[in-house]
């Protein structure tokens, strides 16, 4: 806050010349900084030893005396936050950066991407949005998922080069005939970031924790318990078989952090910082797989970067330089995909609305242009043909004429593009004669959210991880949507398909098992997928190894800076 009240004084000097000399009184001066007469020649003292102005006091009371400034309000700025980020006092950099949009992207250019400073490879990339809490369990946003598997490391991980899982804390596992007994062999050098060598005991304790977790709770419904039957070993016991075992664990929301201290993990990169304005990664030197190539990662939280007038957004794609609009130009378009996660619409059939009613809906979104012409950035989004690829959407009829009834309810959440979505389906269905009242509940998912079990149709987004077919399967299982849209009976019923799809040990069978649930529930006119998302990373030149993942973001493991870029 110093260094900020010192730019702004200095301003305050300098603006009624515009930068002019000035021949002036220290009282004038005084009255302009808001201080007393001695404070302001102490101030006028420090700034012309620091080389930023030049004052000739003239002897006499009332003397008017000589203001010749050395240095700009902008160059000294600039100096400013170079110097605190060189001293790794990121904190007064930002606090330095509190321009409007359009001068803050401008100031923040040359510290964006990726930088050297002091012999330290830097990657820092500006969000549009504080991350919330890495806390145990489900996490709402993409960002968090990403970064949850950044900082921790689970007993199985997702590569990107296969939909199976690999070893992690464990270096590989043993599974009885029968598919009741799961041995997790332990690596032997696993530290966490503290310092700390990891004890089987611990993970043991921390996976006891998440299965107190209701929702986590439900993913292991098929564990009975977890031993330690040697000093590198875990043992789960299962009371029926579970062959998305190795998946479960190695999803982002059964990462394992130390159980006495919550922020510190044995992942690629430990938590240094972790505040509203500022997010520090840095690489863990003991960790177990290979090392990253950077050392440190920083999130600069600049919502004014993303105000919609200047024509970007961070919503969706990862953008990890900015510049001057004439500088967009440089960056390059290093990795994109369409996302295989979607934005879905679920529908309660009940007397209400009949399947017929039902399946009418989905006929007119699928059936008709109202995807192709909701009104969003070109490029976002690309209406949903498949649910999974290869996993077709059943087809309607295209003249379905059943009634629709006369007044609805949808329910919606974030992101964004569902208020479009909403609204259009809203002016579609009024002009079939039905009233469609909207809802929006301000969240990414549906926990807390008590509006679910009385309203007639939902819309949400479904994020898919690495194991597409897995995560499908942890939806069903754990999301609070499907308790509250199916009957009791219903839903009962889907537990137990299930429990029996789980039970396939061969992997083709199990996905071709679960796509059939997922067929009968679009068949039935109770979901269907709407959109996917164009996934997109821009980079700066020099900076490599960047590759898309399924979240939209990329491993920081794999990229890198070459030692000349500055």
């Amino acid at each position: 806050m110093r260094l900020l009240n010192r730019l702004n004084q200095y301003q305050r000097l300098w603006q009624p010349s515009d930068g002019a000399p000035q021949e002036t009184t220290i009282a004038v001066l005084a009255a302009r900084c808001f201080c007393s007469d001695r404070h302001m020649r102490t101030l006028l003292r420090q700034a012309q030893e620091a080389g930023w102005l030049r004052w000739e006091a003239r002897s006499g009371r009332g003397k008017r005396g000589m203001l010749t400034f050395l240095i700009s309000p902008v160059t000294l700025r600039n100096e400013m936050m170079e110097q605190a980020l060189n001293k790794g006092q990121q904190h007064n950099a930002l606090e330095l950066a509190q321009l409007a949009p359009v001068e803050l992207r401008a100031l923040l250019h040359p510290f964006l991407g990726g930088q050297w400073q002091n012999n330290t490879p830097t990657l820092r990339i500006p969000y549009y949005r504080p991350l919330e809490p890495l806390h145990p369990g489900f996490l709402s946003g993409r960002a968090e998922q990403h970064l949850a598997e950044q900082v921790f490391s689970g007993l199985t991980r997702f590569s990107q080069d296969s939909t199976q899982p690999q070893g992690d804390l464990a270096h590989h596992w043993e599974v009885s005939d029968d598919g009741l007994c799961w041995q997790f062999y332990i690596r032997s050098t696993l530290y966490w970031h503290n310092g700390d060598a990891v004890t089987t005991g611990q993970l043991q304790a921390r996976l006891q924790m998440l299965l107190t977790l209701p929702a986590l709770r439900r993913l292991f419904a098929s564990v009975s318990r977890i031993e330690m039957t040697h000093a590198q070993c875990l043992t789960f016991i299962l009371d029926r078989p579970d062959y998305w075992l190795a998946h479960r664990l190695a999803s982002y929301c059964s990462v394992l952090a130390h159980p006495e201290h919550p922020a510190v993990g044995t992942g690629p990169f430990c938590l240094k910082i972790f505040e509203p304005e500022l997010v520090r990664l840095e690489n863990h030197e003991r960790y177990h797989l290979p090392h990253p190539l950077l050392k440190a990662i920083e999130y600069w939280i600049t919502p004014q970067l993303f105000e919609q007038d200047l024509g970007t957004s961070c919503r969706h794609p990862v953008q990890i330089a900015i510049g001057d609009p004439e500088e967009l130009s440089q960056l390059r378009l290093v990795s994109n995909s369409i996302s295989l996660g979607f934005c879905y619409l679920a529908l309660r059939q009940s007397e209400r609305l009949t399947r017929p009613q039902a399946q009418r809906v989905i006929d007119l979104i699928h059936r008709t242009a109202l995807l192709q012409t909701l009104p969003l950035d070109e490029g976002l989004i690309t209406p949903s043909h498949e649910l999974l690829p290869g996993w077709a959407i059943p087809q309607g009829s295209a003249h379905n004429d059943t009634p629709l009834p006369s007044t609805l309810t949808l329910l919606y959440h974030l992101p964004v593009e569902l208020h479009t979505m909403a609204q259009q389906l809203k002016a579609a269905m009024a002009a079939l004669g039905c009233e469609l009242t909207l809802i929006f509940y301000d969240a990414k998912n549906w926990e807390g959210c008590t509006d679910l079990t009385r309203v007639d149709i939902i819309m949400g987004d479904r994020l898919i991880g690495e194991s597409a077919e897995y995560t499908l399967e942890q939806w069903l299982r754990c999301d609070p949507l499907w308790p509250a849209l199916l009957s009791d009976e219903h839903f009962s019923q889907l537990k137990a398909t299930l429990d029996q799809v789980q039970r396939h040990p061969d992997a083709p069978q199990r996905s071709a098992a679960l796509e059939r649930v997922f067929a009968t529930l679009m068949s039935q006119a109770i979901l269907t997928p709407l959109f996917n998302y164009h996934y997109r990373v821009s980079a700066p030149p020099g900076v490599n190894g960047i590759r898309l993942n399924t979240r939209g973001w990329f491993d920081f493991c794999s990229a890198w800076l070459p030692a000349s870029i500055r």
